[in-house]
């Protein structure tokens, strides 16, 4: 059912952890089925991510989608990171999911991006972060 890349990530997430003192930090869940993401960042003086670690709880999707997100954003611009969309994440998993894992797939999205305009003093909007 999932892909090899997937359990890998999930078993063995890259990232895992939190940093102290992080530029960033935002915690949100999935009430419809319990997963759990934090997402704490470092932003350098040049606008890239200089560190970024996840950690929580829940199910393969989540945690491994989590993990996957981190690897790719470390060491890029603000820019680039604002640019991501759900069609990006679901790309990088490379599996078909329902519209329930898609919730699950994209938390880590969802809190990346909250913690980031949290950054930078914006609001974010459902439009920014591009779940629907």
């Amino acid at each position: 059912m999932y892909q090899e890349i997937i359990l890998d990530y999930w078993k063995n997430p890259k990232n895992f952890g939190t940093i102290e003192n992080p530029t960033a930090s935002f915690r949100d869940s999935n009430p419809s089925c319990g997963d759990v993401v934090q997402i704490d960042l470092k932003v350098n003086d040049k606008g890239n991510v200089e560190d970024i670690k996840f950690c929580g709880q829940g199910c393969v999707i989540s945690q491994a989608a989590a993990a996957m997100l981190t690897e790719h954003v470390k060491g890029k611009p603000i820019d680039k990171i604002k640019a991501l969309t759900k069609q990006d994440i679901l790309k990088t998993l490379g599996i078909n999911l329902s519209p329930i894992r898609i919730k699950c797939a994209l938390l880590s999205l969802k809190v990346l991006k909250y913690g980031l305009y949290s950054h930078l003093g914006k609001e974010l909007g459902e439009e920014d972060y591009d779940t629907a």
